[in-house]
């Protein structure tokens, strides 16, 4: 099959054109306006993932617009697109009458070559496409014209139906006002609309850049970090004390739940707007980072994604807003990477949950602020749920804290249980769902300490620099000598590499698709870059960088548990050559 005859060419805009509307996140809606006698609204399907195909399964629905329980009328007078419009979208009437499949099955084979994720399809229709987070329904979108929605719930990966939804509608004076709603098939607007059409080349979510809302938040926890963490953390680390006047700051300033919704207290943000904090706090200090991560990807996840609403209603304000923090107690000392292993036993009685067994290596649950934690535990044969546990239940112990190479002023100690009871309704979600609730917090966790990974390699090529610009060597600052420059230059790049590979897990996430195996290649790439990172800034430093004074000394200490902490690199690889198929 030949290119398809264009008149033109058009660029889909990235933001702020005539015609753009956005619809929910991570997406934006096509209205554009192509000149004198083109085609004055183009219907686009919009593939979310690596396969068109989801964009045309969406098309086919729209022939159930009239009819479907989603479908929503705008204002008034708004028409139903019905199959003799569906014909015309597929392309069919061109390509061989209404013969959809075979129309649909040439024009893949067009997209797979022309290696291009371009659907060319014009009608006098203002059509937008829309996606979202799982669960969530397609979002109206409209410029300025009435529109009719049919929203379709996401269902998983990259290969499901990725397309959330398609939104289809016409009326008269809809758009700018200066046309006729489409009368049906065959018409001369239509055949019209068809010989001048126009290819749009959408982006795909291909958008490197920040947003405005993403660049505040980025700017405003480096600010902070820079003002707050800064000039203490050399102290905190050498006295292993833990940070709480920089934690109440943190609450204040609404960061300890960016990525819970605002009616449980949260800040309302996404997963890229916390894994930017958590970079920009890390690139500054580490064990303030593991605080606010651990608490938010494992405190206070758990309760927020598997939790009732009176659990929620209970703990979700009080952890969102920074008054408590939250633990999650799943590391045992037969169970670390094995994790399935657990032998912490909780069984039922009286209409309590009696726990028995012991923790390690846990985040958050030993200070004086600590509130909750979320454990694992054996409640039958071959059964594993998650209990909730408050501070202050008899029979709930913590261990004093250990002593760490790294992290020293945050919080991590072994927790005992013994007797230990709590209501039958402390269950977190169904008996037995425990062992798949704690693989997917664990997924989640991975795109925080992922973040943590870049900010630690950025903050050690930021030192690097600055000393290596200052320190004279030879007549001349060392960061002349080319050696010099190549460590710099190979950490810049490793870690702008790294942290697309980190925002791509947050970016996928957010739009409710499968990401598991981003986030374990996100995790096992940026602990192993903040281990290289560190040594090379240590070594650029000479013999400064083994003296403590030195920020780089701590970051050289702090980074190694990156490559252990929420999965070991061992881990991570067997994950993702489980999600190859290997």
């Amino acid at each position: 099959m030949g290119p398809h005859p264009l008149r033109r060419v058009v660029d889909h805009p990235q933001q702020g054109e005539e015609g753009e509307a956005a619809v929910g996140e991570g997406h934006r809606a096509v209205g554009l306006a192509a000149g004198e006698q083109l085609v004055e609204d183009l219907l686009e399907g919009f593939a979310l993932g690596a396969d068109v195909t989801p964009a045309w399964l969406a098309l086919d629905r729209l022939a159930l617009l009239g009819e479907d329980e989603h479908v929503v009328a705008m204002g008034d007078d708004v028409g139903d697109p019905g199959l003799d419009q569906l014909a015309q979208l597929g392309y069919g009437r061109r390509l061989g009458g209404d013969d959809l499949a075979g129309a649909r099955e040439q024009w893949l084979e067009q997209l797979v070559a022309d290696r291009d994720q371009q659907i060319v399809l014009a009608l006098d229709v203002v059509v937008e496409a829309a996606g979202g987070e799982a669960g969530r329904l397609g979002q109206l979108a409209h410029r300025g014209a009435v529109v009719a929605a049919l929203g379709e719930e996401l269902g998983g990966g990259g290969d499901d139906l990725a397309a959330a939804g398609l939104v289809a509608g016409a009326q008269g004076g809809a758009g700018r006002g200066r046309r006729k709603r489409h009368s049906g098939k065959g018409s001369p607007k239509t055949e019209r609309c068809l010989e001048l059409r126009t290819e749009i080349r959408y982006p795909a979510g291909m958008d490197f850049e920040l947003g405005d809302e993403h660049r505040l938040i980025q700017r405003t926890v480096r600010d902070f970090a820079t003002q707050e963490v800064a000039p203490v953390a050399e102290e905190l680390d050498r006295e292993k004390r833990f940070p709480y006047e920089i934690v109440r700051k943190l609450a204040d300033l609404g960061l300890m739940g960016i990525p819970f919704p605002q009616e449980y207290g949260g800040g309302g943000g996404d997963s890229l707007a916390y894994a930017l904090a958590v970079e920009e706090l890390t690139r500054v200090d580490s064990s303030v980072a593991i605080t606010l991560c651990a608490h938010t990807s494992l405190g206070t996840q758990p309760i927020y994604l598997f939790g009732d609403e009176a659990q929620k209603q209970e703990w979700l304000p009080r952890l969102a807003s920074g008054e408590i923090l939250g633990a999650f107690g799943l590391t045992e000392p037969e169970a670390g990477s094995d994790a399935g292993n657990v032998r912490t036993k909780a069984r039922l009685d009286g209409g309590e949950w009696v726990i028995d067994g012991a923790k390690q290596f846990i985040t958050n649950a030993g200070t004086e602020i600590s509130g909750v934690v979320s454990i694992t535990a054996r409640t039958g044969d071959g059964e594993i749920s998650n209990l909730i546990v408050a501070n202050g239940t008899p029979g709930y112990e913590q261990g004093e804290p250990y002593r760490k190479m790294g992290w020293n002023a945050s919080d991590t100690r072994p927790l005992t249980f013994t007797e230990c009871r709590v209501p039958e309704e402390n269950l977190l979600g169904p008996r037995g769902m425990g062992f798949r609730q704690f693989l997917q917090v664990l997924d989640i966790g991975r795109i925080g300490v992922a973040a943590m990974g870049v900010g630690l390699a950025q903050g050690a090529l930021d030192e690097a620099l600055a000393y290596a610009k200052e320190r004279q060597a030879f007549g001349q600052s060392i960061s002349r000598f080319q050696t010099i420059q190549a460590k710099l230059a190979d950490m810049a790049t490793e870690i702008e590499a790294t942290r697309l590979l980190v925002y791509k897990s947050a970016r996928m996430k957010d739009r409710g698709e499968n990401f598991s195996l981003t986030a374990a290649q996100a995790k096992l790439k940026s602990g192993r870059l903040a281990v290289r990172c560190c040594e090379e800034a240590v070594q650029i430093h000479g013999g400064y960088g083994y003296i403590e004074e030195y920020p780089v000394c701590r970051f050289y200490r702090d980074a190694k548990i990156l490559t252990i902490g929420e999965g070991t690199d061992e881990v991570q690889q067997m994950v993702i050559a489980r999600a190859l198929g290997a």
